[in-house]
Order: structure tokens, then C-alpha cells, then sequence
């Protein structure tokens, strides 16, 4: 039983690690593709200074210093009730942005741009793949593994973080992509990165139990 599920993690992973790499290849050959045109424009369709600001505000925990502010507040607070192994893997997810930056480099694909897209957030970085969906996938992806693993911690607690995280890792692909920040398959590399370094981060927190 247990060597059939890990065979199954292990295709699973290779797909996800192959998928990424034909979709990186694919940017370098097509950099500028009408699935993502129509995608953005589809997405932009509806626009209004509400949802303008409510997209920001779900990418806030993915920009500077948002980002730094959340894994710093969620290691505090894991070191405050004595979790110190998980606030340490809380470090940990910031390695994501190092991650996105260096691959950003190397396929260095302009930002959409006007007249193709409406731009409400100007980023600075390379567009793909999208540090955002990345950080959100192995940190608040992690966060909901905690809150599933650690049964010390109120029931209601975990049931609200996790629902928080759930929530923020499912618009957030969206709000970049409503932002003009990132085009579609910006945000798929970047899921689908997130989902490899969750799982290598998760695979090192239960290799050995905390004490």
C-alpha cells in the first residue's frame, strides 16, 4: 500500500516537473500567445474600482513588504506557542521568491503591457512565472498542511486558517491576471512550481517529527 502511494506521488511529481518544463520551453518559442491574450482580456472583462481594490488587497501578501510581513507574523507567531520547528519550515517558504527570481532571469519574458491588457499594478520583475502564485502555493499551501497536521491547535482555528489559505491560493491566479501584472501561462508556471517546492518543503517537515 504504502509503496503504490509513493509511486503514485512520484508520477504525479513527474508530470508536474515535466508539464513545467514544456510549458518554459513553449514561452521561449511562443513568448507572446493568443491563449494568454484571450485569457487577459477575458478576465478583464469586468472592471470597477471595487474589484480593482479587492485584487489588490489578494495580492498584498505577495508584494514587498507584504510578503515579508507574512512569513515573518506567521514564524512569530508558531515560535510564540513553542511550534519552533514550524516556525523555522515558515522561514523556509520565503526560498520561494529566490526560486521565482533566479527562473525569472533565465526566461526573462517581458510584463503584459498596454494596449494589449489594462495595467492597474505595474511590476518591476519578469513575467514568468508568477512569484506571487508561488509564494502563495508553498506558504499558505504549508499553512493548510500545518493546520491539518498539528491536531494541538483548536479545531476552529485550524478550520479558519485553513479556509483563509485555501481561499487566497485559488484568486490569487486570478487577481494577477485581472491586475495586468501576469498573463495565463505566467500563473500556471507558477502553480505548478509552487506545487514541487511545497511538496519538497513538506517532504523535509515529516521526515523527522518535531520533538
Amino acid at each position: 500500500m504504502e509503496k503504490g502511494r509513493k509511486r503514485i506521488v512520484g508520477y504525479v511529481l513527474g508530470l508536474i516537473s515535466i508539464g513545467f518544463v514544456l510549458l518554459t520551453i513553449s514561452i521561449f518559442v511562443f513568448p507572446h500567445s493568443f491563449i494568454d491574450l484571450a485569457f487577459s482580456q477575458e478576465v478583464q472583462e469586468f472592471q470597477n474600482p471595487f474589484l480593482d481594490s479587492l485584487m489588490k488587497l489578494v495580492s498584498w501578501f505577495g508584494n514587498s513588504p507584504g510578503s515579508s510581513v507574512t512569513v515573518l507574523s506567521g514564524a512569530l507567531l508558531f515560535l510564540i506557542f513553542k511550534y519552533r520547528k514550524e516556525a523555522l519550515f515558515m522561514l523556509l517558504t520565503a526560498a520561494s521568491a529566490l526560486v521565482s527570481t533566479l527562473i525569472k532571469i533565465l526566461v526573462n519574458r517581458p510584463r503584459p503591457s498596454e494596449p494589449l491588457v489594462r495595467v492597474v499594478q505595474k511590476a518591476n520583475q519578469q513575467s514568468f512565472p508568477s512569484g506571487h502564485v508561488m509564494f502563495y502555493i508553498v506558504y499558505f499551501g504549508f499553512l493548510t498542511v500545518l493546520m491539518y497536521h498539528l491536531k494541538t491547535i483548536p479545531k476552529a482555528v485550524r478550520i479558519i486558517v485553513a479556509a483563509i489559505s485555501v481561499l487566497l491560493i485559488f484568486t490569487v491566479p486570478y487577481s494577477r491576471i485581472y491586475l495586468g501584472d501576469h498573463w495565463f501561462t505566467d500563473v500556471l508556471g507558477g502553480f505548478l512550481m509552487g506545487m514541487l517546492l511545497l511538496y519538497l518543503l513538506s517532504y523535509f517537515y515529516f521526515r523527522k517529527p518535531a520533538k
